[in-house]
């Protein structure tokens, strides 16, 4: 069975910088396109960042210019550098992943347990 574990969550003071993790453990054939997404208390999930397995990314407005994603395709690990960071970026962010567990199978849409990111004012 396939986990997304992520790590580098915490409190930081505006302007500061954090560093999320996101590993993808158990038995798979591939993975495909990853990213990050957010959600703050009361709003919908939104995408922060994606990046296709060949290493294009995409970001959401807010962050262009401060968030870096990038992923490291031999360890199954995708990451989020986050610079300058705004409490408007308080949320619990959640990586993603497009995963193929056999060949020849369709890929199914995985999601980590979410990690808290707080940054004070």
């Amino acid at each position: 069975q396939v986990q997304l574990v992520e790590s580098g969550g915490g409190l930081v003071q505006a302007g500061g910088s954090l560093r999320l993790s996101c590993a993808a453990s158990g038995r798979f054939f591939s993975i495909n396109a990853m990213g990050w997404y957010r959600q703050a208390p009361g709003k919908q999930r939104e995408l922060v960042a994606a990046i296709t397995s060949g290493g294009r990314t995409n970001y959401a407005d807010s962050v262009k210019g401060r968030f870096t994603i990038s992923r490291d395709n031999a360890k199954n690990t995708e990451y989020l550098q986050m610079n300058s960071l705004k409490p408007e970026d308080t949320a619990v962010y959640y990586c993603n992943a497009q995963i193929k567990a056999v060949a020849g199978q369709l890929e199914r849409n995985c999601w980590g347990q979410g990690t808290q990111v707080t940054v004070s004012s």
